[in-house]
């Protein structure tokens, strides 16, 4: 398979704090050296939640301002892509850095369980982001935590409240949520080519030891895949992963594996139709 894959690292996310491992990157300092050497390992989109000075997550818009900044100088090309995830904030202050018109943004169309807590994604609010990404100008990833986050795209896509051919990642291995499963991930890959076309582009994470397995089923699939320490902090059991980067460079030797080359900057732009 000579398909390109794109990589994309998620650096941060709300929960990994350096107790968990010395090397997540919490202030936007830390976020843009992580992300650099993310960039320069093979990873083309970056996906940035933020945090505050005690670790907690946040949706400052001004945090998220500095970000997109310093990438946009050491990552040149790099693809940003905003989270509008529901750990940093309630309501609207979910979408309040989406002004400031970063590549993509994370957009979770219907509501599912985490572990402790429902993840709430209420009809009104999922209308809201999805029209503050049309008025932006901004490509929405749509994160599918179930089947029917998938068949929601879809109409949404048929409304007019997703422009273009939606790009959906499938999360697997959430507790409470989907849990990684073969079966149900191959039926993933048929539903978003039923719904959307054969050649659509789509995307796959996976949680904590479930990240590798997402990471080859993906790339063996002809899919894009997620890695880094939002979603994972080990290579293994016993080791803690010493960066963002090594988690790309891991992704990566899964492309040689299966025969695909890592997508460049510009080869990820054309695929997900970005400027």
């Amino acid at each position: 398979m000579t398909k390109p894959c794109i990589i994309c690292v998620a650096i941060t996310g709300s929960l990994p704090t350096k107790e968990n491992n010395p090397a997540v990157p919490i202030s936007v300092e830390e976020q843009v050296e992580s992300t650099q050497a993310a960039f320069e390992a093979g990873a083309t989109i970056c996906h940035a939640h933020v945090r505050n000075e005690d670790q907690t997550p946040s949706s400052d818009p001004e945090k998220f301002a500095r970000l997109k900044e310093g990438l946009e100088k050491h990552c040149p090309g790099m693809v940003i892509q905003f989270s509008t995830g529901g750990r940093s904030g309630a309501g609207k202050t979910r979408g309040g850095m989406l002004p400031l018109a970063p590549d993509m943004a994370s957009l979770s169309v219907g509501s599912n369980n985490f572990p402790t807590r429902v993840y709430e994604n209420p009809p009104d609010l999922v209308d809201w982001l999805a029209s503050e990404m049309i008025t932006y100008g901004i490509k929405p990833e749509v994160e599918a935590f179930d089947l029917s986050h998938i068949l929601k795209a879809a109409e949404m896509h048929r409304k007019g409240q997703i422009k273009d051919t939606p790009y959906v990642q499938f999360v697997m291995g959430v507790k409470n949520a989907m849990p990684a499963d073969r079966e149900v991930f191959d039926y993933y890959i048929k539903t978003v080519h039923r719904l959307f076309g054969e050649d659509v582009a789509w995307c796959a994470a996976g949680i904590g030891p479930n990240q590798i397995v997402l990471n080859e089923w993906a790339i063996s699939s002809g899919g894009h895949a997620r890695t880094g320490m939002e979603d994972n902090v080990r290579l293994d059991r016993d080791t803690l992963a010493p960066s963002n980067a090594a988690l790309v460079e891991r992704a990566a030797a899964l492309c040689e594996k299966y025969e695909r080359p890592v997508a460049d900057w510009q080869t990820t732009r054309a695929i997900l139709g970005l400027n």
